[in-house]
């Protein structure tokens, strides 16, 4: 069935309804950044595979809104479908309120499906409604009548995770979280985001590609606990530490009725941003609501001693790995073919060989030449290019290892690449060397120190449009909350830094039908010297793979930058060169000399 087929029929079904206006988000019921087949409704509505957009659909127009890190990949796959790409942030271009606003007739009604719709979203969508005099349906699946051969849920056993790589047990987080809840006058936590609970529990599973998850729900009590999950995914030991810690086990989809018979007067703590409509309009008058970001966050963001050592490990053998394929793609370019999709596979082969390896961390992205403008560009068997000298190959890629997660990019030159195409390599790898090397008083956050990577490329008049870092969590999510890089204010304020936060440092420069480029480091939040002025911080970089010296123009930069980068290259070496071939480790030689 053809996208405009799959449109036309989906506004049959809102005819049938009275349904004027349909939502398609991205995400789950859990509001799930990354989510399993079964849930991929905006994808099957559009074709467009990112990861981020929502669709809004009328009975005369379609459109997708995505943000700049999707709008070169959203225009082509969106071509032919009738449906209008709406790029989110840019001058000129309606957001989805303000396109619900203008387009919603008279007493109109606006529908999707709750389960899929957060209550910040639903509760700006009942207000647009009302503002018109119409009304919200927030229990409709549309897509699920349409969509025909759609994947089942997904039934994958899941595994508990050691304490030797936990660093605390259930027990003590829970004892944690129990504090969080009495603090804010709550009796009653509702958990839904996945990577929540199983930090929570010391639980992974394989629910969700790239994201080692548990679909589950989660209410907390004084003095027990219940999970809303599969039963038959977990093992009878992990049944055991279940009841051990006072876990009862219940289906998966029973939470919506568990909702609506919590207790009268009693308070629920619950996250708006990552609670679905219909959980929260099952709760009932009587029950209180506190609403607070989940205490599980800033929790599972802050590792433990435990966890950092463990991370050094995965990103020792992530380093090993991919320095591997740097050599391996350097050394072979040329004498064999070499296509966007092998390299990728080549890469994932080297991480294979790694002690622990699970499997990677998100889907990886392999770019040759004008195809490393598309900032989250996906290599199909239709746009699997052939690698060739002369351009660039961009491979932001990461694993899953039982120590923990990666995410690195690198870009590099296979043979000779133009003047232009080196210096902007220079550029962002200054960029993202300085904020590397930033020294900042405790306090400050990621909207205070972006400034320290976009300052090179401002002062150039050029940007980036995406963010410059993001958290990574613990066999979890890669993109973890609260922090980030970003030059703009969130709707909430920026988290603070805290020791032991892990960010990645991945300033880029995109140049359409051209080049793109991007560089990528994991940096750890370490304390500093503390003195009269207060405590400083400084980042540790965790990732140690070189940056392609044959891009670079060290003239462009300055005696400090280049001292930040032989520094960097020094440890490298140290760290990568026992674990290589002689033939590797000469070669890593030369490409971590000083310059």
């Amino acid at each position: 069935m053809r996208v405009s087929d799959r449109i036309a029929a989906l506004r049959r079904e809102m005819a049938r309804e009275g349904v004027d206006i349909y939502l398609v988000p991205s995400t789950d019921y859990h509001q799930s950044e990354y989510v399993g087949d079964h849930f991929k409704e905006r994808q099957f509505i559009t074709g467009f595979t990112g990861s981020a957009g929502t669709a809004v659909i009328t009975a005369e127009e379609a459109g997708l809104w995505t943000d700049g890190r999707y709008f070169i990949q959203a225009e082509k796959e969106l071509q032919g479908s009738g449906i209008h790409l709406c790029k989110m942030g840019e001058p000129g271009v309606d957001t989805i309120e303000d396109y619900l606003r203008k387009s919603l007739p008279e007493g109109g009604i606006i529908g999707y499906d709750g389960r899929s719709i957060g209550i910040s979203d639903g509760k700006i969508y009942k207000k647009i409604a009302q503002d018109r005099h119409g009304n919200i349906r927030n229990n409709v699946d549309l897509i699920g009548r349409i969509w025909e051969y759609r994947p089942e849920l997904p039934d994958a056993s899941a595994y508990a995770l050691d304490e030797k790589y936990s660093g605390e047990s259930t027990a003590s987080k829970l004892s944690r979280v129990r504090a969080e809840m009495k603090k804010a006058g709550a009796d009653i936590h509702l958990a839904a985001s996945l990577d929540d609970i199983a930090w929570l529990l010391n639980i992974r599973g394989n629910d969700v590609a790239y994201c080692p998850l548990v679909l589950a729900y989660l209410l907390i009590y004084p003095d027990y606990a219940e999970l809303f999950a599969d039963r038959k995914k977990f093992s009878d030991e992990m049944q055991a530490d279940f009841q051990k810690n006072r876990i009862r086990l219940r289906p998966y989809d029973e939470i919506y009725e568990s909702v609506k018979n919590l207790p009268a007067g009693s308070t629920v703590l619950l996250d708006p941003e990552r609670i679905n409509d219909i959980l929260y309009h099952n709760i009932p008058e009587g029950t209180k609501i506190k609403e607070a970001e989940n205490p599980e966050i800033l929790m599972k963001c802050i590792k433990n001693d435990v966890e950092v050592a463990n991370i050094r490990k995965a990103h020792l053998k992530d380093a090993v790995a991919h320095t591997k394929f740097m050599y391996w793609i350097k050394t072979q370019i040329g004498k064999s073919k070499i296509t966007e999709i092998s390299a990728s596979e080549k890469l994932e082969s080297f991480r294979a060989e790694q002690d622990g390896y699970l499997g990677a961390s998100f889907a990886p992205i392999s770019a040759f030449a004008e195809h490393g403008a598309i900032v989250h560009y996906s290599a199909s068997p239709e746009t699997d290019s052939v690698l060739h000298e002369g351009k660039m190959l961009l491979t932001d890629t990461g694993g899953h290892y039982q120590e923990g997660s990666t995410d690195i990019t690198r870009t590099v030159a296979l043979g000779q690449i133009t003047e232009k195409e080196k210096e902007d390599f220079t550029l962002t790898a200054r960029a993202m060397l300085r904020l590397m090397n930033t020294v900042f008083l405790y306090g400050s956050s990621g909207v205070t120190l972006d400034c320290m990577a976009r300052e090179v490329f401002w002062k150039e008049r050029v940007n980036f449009n995406h963010g410059t870092g993001h958290g990574v969590g613990y066999l979890m999510n890669i993109h973890e909350p609260p922090i980030s890089f970003r030059w703009k204010e969130g709707k909430k304020p920026a988290q603070v830094f805290e020791k032991n936060m892990i960010i990645t440092d991945e300033p880029g420069i995109y140049i359409e039908n051209s080049h793109g480029i991007r560089l990528e480091n994991e940096l750890l939040v370490c304390e500093d010297v503390k003195n009269g002025y207060g405590q400083f911080m400084r980042f540790e970089p965790l990732t140690f793979v070189p940056i392609d010296l044959d891009a670079l123009i060290p003239e462009r930069m300055s005696e400090e930058e280049r001292q930040m980068l032989n520094v960097y290259h020094s440890q490298v070496y140290e760290k990568v060169s026992p674990h290589l071939t002689p033939d590797e480790r000469e070669w890593l030689k030369t490409y971590t000399r000083p310059v």
